[in-house]
């Protein structure tokens, strides 16, 4: 259950008394987008004031021709380590909305997906008549939340590049507030992908509904509380094999591995060893075959370790599987899970070289990598998972 939110409080307030007390460092850049984000919470609660003690009001502005301005959303980008979540998690917790969703952007696309393609069904049996499954879909999502907060904002796949302007023209059109934070400038986003030019009417809308802000903190914070621990181990050869090995039999404390299976939409996923709430799979279990964020997000949501073996170096004639191993990443990442893995090399070493999308996306990737090994990390999974 999330705590109540302080309607009182802001997130510049609250900066200032982390710093005050010791727990951050003063940082100018992260307070010029608490500013921001505290003008976006100043008029969620005039609005939600409004709707209070003057419902009918709205209706008589309607009828002279007003239309009740709608609160303009943020988009905040830099590079990893910044600060970027800590703002959003201060800010949602302060959002005085009671309808609010936050997400990882590929879990939230993942539903639009899953609900579009129920409409249709829908549509097959005579359940449903609109042809269209967009405007229901965005109905259902702005039912559900009218303030959506996105964690590392990213496109990198064409059916979400092609529907995101028509679901968001449609959220937008209905009072959908929308802050999201990401490593990629708006203008940056889904570049060298298929298509692109159908994508860019989406970047225009984005930024009539959305202010677009850049967090330039010269400090990475990760990189400061990185306390390494042996669950990242290279190079690939029998030593780390015996690590791994040894590593995953003092996990498993003498329970026999089996086989398991993850039945998702009508496929299957294999599982080659499981013990518990813990997994292990190769690389190319994962990343070589056509797994993307749903498949990856089922597993984390059946295990809270996962072992990965044989992290290859990886050049531009392995895109696919560079892209999955950023969306698996994500996946681990977001919902704690522990990650113990051996690889060619250490993160900032996988991609021999840096193209499109991917290589840009990477730098997540090995922030996150090196996050994942810390005491802090391992730490929060335990509490994320306990019980």
């Amino acid at each position: 259950m999330q705590p109540a939110p302080d309607y009182n409080l802001s997130v510049s307030e609250k900066l200032k008394a982390l710093a005050a007390s010791g727990e951050l460092k003063p940082d100018p850049a992260q307070m010029a987008v608490a500013a921001r984000l505290d003008r976006i919470l100043s008029d969620l609660k005039e609005h939600r004031h409004a709707a209070k003690t003057s419902a009918l009001g709205w209706l008589f502005a309607a009828r002279k021709g007003k239309k009740k301005e709608a609160v303009k959303g943020l988009y905040v980008h830099g590079s990893v380590g910044r600060g970027k979540t800590m703002l959003m998690d201060m800010f949602f917790q302060m959002a005085p909305v009671k309808r609010k969703r936050r997400a990882h952007f590929h879990e939230f696309m993942g539903d639009v997906h899953a609900r579009i393609h129920a409409h249709r069904q829908k549509l097959k049996s005579g359940e449903a008549t609109q042809a269209d499954p967009v405007p229901p879909v965005a109905s259902e999502l702005f039912a559900e939340a009218e303030l959506l907060c996105f964690d590392e904002f990213t496109v990198t796949d064409i059916a979400d590049a092609m529907i995101l302007g028509r679901l968001f023209t449609e959220l937008f059109s209905r009072g959908c507030v929308l802050v999201a934070t990401s490593n990629v400038e708006p203008d940056n986003l889904y570049k060298d992908g298929l298509n692109r030019g159908l994508f860019l009417p989406f970047v225009a809308l984005l930024k009539e509904y959305v202010g677009i802000v850049s967090l330039d903190s010269p400090n990475d914070y990760r990189m400061e509380k990185l306390n390494s621990l042996p669950v990242f181990m290279t190079p690939l050869d029998d030593r780390t094999d015996a690590a791994m090995n040894a590593t995953w039999n003092a996990y498993a404390e003498g329970r026999k591995p089996s086989v398991e299976t993850i039945e998702l939409k009508g496929r299957s996923i294999k599982v080659p060893q499981a013990v518990g709430t813990m997994a292990r799979f190769g690389f190319s279990d994962l990343c070589s075959k056509p797994l993307g964020a749903s498949d990856y997000l089922a597993i984390t949501e059946k295990y809270d370790t996962i072992f990965v073996d044989h992290i290859p170096q990886m050049g531009a004639d392995r895109r696919n599987e560079i892209k999955r191993l950023i969306i698996l990443v994500d996946a681990l990442y977001d919902r704690k899970v522990r990650l113990i893995a051996s690889a060619a090399s250490w993160p900032e070493e996988l991609l021999t070289e840096r193209r499109g999308t991917e290589g840009f996306e990477f730098d997540r990737t090995i922030s996150r990598l090196f996050e994942m090994r810390s005491q802090e990390y391992l730490e929060a999974s335990r509490e994320a998972h306990a019980g």
